[in-house]
């Protein structure tokens, strides 16, 4: 249940810093600001920073993975459950310690998986807000908008209800034996691969959907994909997570895809997007498995001799990226889309000559009588935080790790964004 009404703020003489009450209480939030500014909007005041996390250990993940080579490879069922459930038990540790507080809600709620040496922990951080009136019992939020994006979502007409996720664990199986034969004969496209990681992807979207409907939402905003290696080689997660909302403007067109809204737009997009008189339908997803077959060998080989193009490549890589276009084209002819927004290309090596071309954006259609509550934005809730505190000598530890079967450290790369 959602526990604010945007219409309380609407006054001309709104002064947010009015409506942030004193307290000796030291506060210390993850909160900046300009979210400050737009959480005071919003009639929230800030609490502290809160914390819930679980500690699983590698060994459990690769004793689940040990046979991902007998298999053809997609999901990996019940490495799906294991990291859902980390995942989960930390994010029931934190609302525990919100309630505890007696706030009434969280904003900037994230779900990470960091690695300890041998074990991995799933860690829930998120700045706890509190309204004037409003106690636990009136209902709770959490969301994974910060408060500058709620407050776009919320004049967007999106009422925020509860941090939404949904993911799949996968591997390659036997495709390394597989390919290993295939790449040495022909390049292309191969189909049975394309096949296994289109389902995983459309997995996380329609287990993120599951979770919106248990939290009476009819949409998921501000959808963020990640795509990170876990638990052993040959294991990845494919990872959403959004704030699952309701939109009374929106309940025709939700029930036209199912039942629940998905978008990847930011929220100022999003309220954009309203404002100019289109609705978010779906996020749509489209993926092709390439490979590049003796087309890799050979450029490999001639690199070190001759400089300049090498057609067969360029036409191949060309050919995949068209190919996952066209997929999300028709996903969002087949729904009634008019356009698909923010569409973004990646370029995932899979292994050796083997390469995953994902395409993903948002599918919107324009509708009559939907708009936006305030006629612009406030510029703090779109003004960027900048970064304040920089160390170059830890350039390195973004980079995700993970443990082969051998035990030994490896860094996982990060996907091309095209």
């Amino acid at each position: 249940m959602s526990i604010f009404n945007h219409d309380d703020q609407s006054d001309s003489n709104f002064n947010p810093v009015n409506a942030l009450a004193s307290d000796p209480k030291i506060i210390t939030t993850g909160i900046s600001g300009n979210e400050l500014y737009c959480a005071a909007l919003c009639g929230y005041t800030p609490g502290d920073i809160l914390l819930g996390n679980c500690v699983y250990s590698i060994g459990d993940f690769g004793g689940l993975a040990s046979n991902i080579h007998e298999t053809f490879g997609g999901e990996i069922p019940r490495i799906t459950e294991m990291v859902s459930e980390g995942r989960r038990l930390a994010l029931e540790r934190f609302e525990k310690e919100m309630l505890d507080s007696n706030a009434i809600g969280a904003a900037g709620v994230t779900s990470e998986v960091i690695f300890h040496g041998r074990n991995v922990e799933f860690l829930t951080v998120g700045s706890s807000l509190f309204m004037e009136g409003k106690t636990p019992q009136d209902g709770v939020m959490t969301s994974a908008a910060d408060t500058q994006d709620l407050f776009c979502q919320i004049d967007a007409g999106f009422q925020p209800h509860r941090l939404a996720f949904g993911n799949v664990a996968y591997s390659l199986g036997v495709a390394r034996n597989f390919i290993g034969g295939l790449k040495q004969m022909t390049h292309g496209e191969v189909g049975s691969f394309t096949n296994v990681f289109q389902t995983t992807r459309d997995l996380a979207l329609k287990r993120i959907c599951d979770e919106a409907r248990q939290h009476n939402a009819n949409s998921v905003v501000g959808i963020k994909t990640t795509i990170l290696q876990i638990g052993v080689k040959g294991v990845r997660e494919m990872m959403m997570i959004g704030t699952s909302s309701y939109n009374s403007q929106l309940e025709d067109l939700a029930q036209q895809v199912g039942g629940v809204i998905t978008s990847d737009l930011t929220s100022e997009e999003m309220w954009s997007v309203i404002k100019l008189g289109y609705a978010p339908l779906q996020l749509v997803l489209g993926t092709s498995v390439y490979s590049l077959g003796v087309v890799g060998g050979l450029k490999a080989a001639i690199r070190g001799i001759v400089k300049g193009e090498i057609h067969t490549l360029t036409q191949l890589v060309y050919d995949a990226r068209e190919q996952s276009l066209k997929k999300i084209q028709d996903q969002a002819v087949a729904i009634g889309a008019d356009m698909v927004l923010g569409t973004k290309t990646y370029i995932y090596e899979l292994e050796d000559n083997l390469i995953e071309f994902l395409a993903i954006g948002t599918a919107v259609k324009k509708v009559d009588n939907i708009s936006t509550k305030s006629p612009q934005l406030p510029p703090q809730a779109v003004v960027a935080d900048r970064d304040t505190y920089i160390d170059p000598t830890q350039s390195t530890i973004n980079a995700q790790v993970t443990f082969s079967e051998s035990g030994v450290d490896e860094n996982v790369p990060t996907p091309k964004p095209n």
